[in-house]
């Protein structure tokens, strides 16, 4: 058998043109949502095994710095950036930096290097590139300016392995390509306030999605939790309060008793609920992906596009399931060949119809309990 050696390694650029100091202070651009988040950690996680020493700073959004302070991972602080166009949208009640004061800010920091891990570019690559760090490396699609050292940015690209690529350019090889998330006594203790401990296998159903296009039909998620129930397991649903609608809707054609969970958590409580939870049946959305960063096995719906981009590598815990639909429903647009497909439209059509219909409730159905025997055996 051939061993692979420290030797034998085809190693990325040092993250210095001339070879010289290790970095001390790195800045990570990625201040979107929890589902992004998450893409990333991979990414994140082969910076800090690169540079144990260096400080990873996330240039994110107010709700980064609440989830991640104090919780164990690869980033060390959050510094939150301003509501920008193509950046980020301005949280409810948030007191917002003017952007000036932002960089001022920034180029204090003395970042030894700057990575764009937020998109292709067009508006990040500016505020990058005026961070004054040594080094910038990132994204680039073809209406942005370049960084220092970039990866042309592709839409249909699976969203991990995007970013492992762009931390690849200044050194920093993959160490897993699973994102993993800790939960903290904290967020057990917000879950226990609420509910308490499963006396028999939990399973959780996640019907929402800020992405209409993206929602699976209630009644069928009420069939699977019904076969759920029916195989022993307690049921929750979880969602937020702009989801109580179909909360109500899966709850209405179940048969069997299901617990709501609407707005009665904050991330860290909702990450500790799906980490004892058997399994979760949910949407593409950011609870999918942070229920599989705790441990959970997770039936996923996709839109095959998205499935492409988000779901998950590995089927000993995880099965994605995907629809084939490639046409609008209501007006028939091509949306494989919309620069945003089945996320509001980029070009052309802003239909809100699922595209994820088409998925039958027996196949989720029977993927749900099989995880949920292996889960159980």
């Amino acid at each position: 058998m051939n061993v692979l050696k420290p030797s034998d390694v085809i190693r990325a650029p040092e993250p210095s043109a001339d070879g010289g100091r290790r970095p001390s202070r790195i800045a990570v651009l990625r201040a979107n949502a929890l589902g992004d988040y998450i893409f990333a950690i991979p990414a994140l996680e082969s910076l800090r095994a690169a540079y144990p020493d260096a400080e990873i700073v996330l240039l994110g959004a107010p709700w980064h710095a609440r989830f991640l302070s104090g919780r164990p991972g690869p980033v060390d602080r959050v510094m939150v950036v301003p509501p920008l166009a193509g950046v980020r949208d301005a949280e409810p009640d948030e007191v917002v930096t003017p952007r000036d004061e932002f960089i001022q800010k920034a180029r204090l920091e003395q970042f030894d290097i700057a990575i764009q891990l937020h998109g292709g570019g067009r508006n990040t690559n500016p505020l990058v590139a005026e961070l004054g760090a040594g080094l910038t490396a990132g994204l680039r699609a073809e209406d942005a300016p370049p960084l220092d050292r970039w990866v042309r940015y592709v839409y249909y690209h699976p969203e991990v392995l995007r970013y492992l690529e762009v931390v690849g350019l200044v050194g920093a090889l993959p160490v897993s390509y699973r994102p993993r998330l800790a939960v903290t006594e904290a967020d057990r203790a917000e879950l226990r306030a609420v509910l308490p401990p499963p006396s028999r296998p939990r399973v959780a159903l996640h019907p929402g999605s800020t992405d209409p296009r993206r929602r699976w039909p209630a009644e069928r998620f009420a069939v699977v939790g019904d076969a759920l129930a029916e195989a022993g397991a307690e049921v929750v649903l979880t969602g937020t309060g702009a989801e109580s609608v179909v909360i109500r809707a899966v709850l209405a054609e179940m048969r069997a008793p299901a617990t709501p969970v609407v707005d009665a958590l904050r991330l860290g409580g909702l990450a500790a609920l799906y980490a004892e939870c058997a399994l979760v049946v949910a949407n593409d959305t950011g609870p999918v992906h942070l229920a599989g960063a705790v441990g959970a096995p997770t039936v996923g719906i996709y839109w095959v596009g998205n499935f492409i981009n988000g779901a998950p590598p590995d089927r000993s815990r995880h099965r994605p399931m995907i629809s084939w639909t490639l046409h609008c429903p209501v007006c028939g647009l091509d949306c494989t060949r919309d620069i945003y497909p089945a996320r509001g439209g980029g070009f052309g059509c802003t239909h809100k119809a699922s595209f994820v219909a088409d998925i039958p409730a027996v196949e989720v159905r029977d993927a749900a309990l099989e995880l949920l025997g292996s889960r159980a055996s």
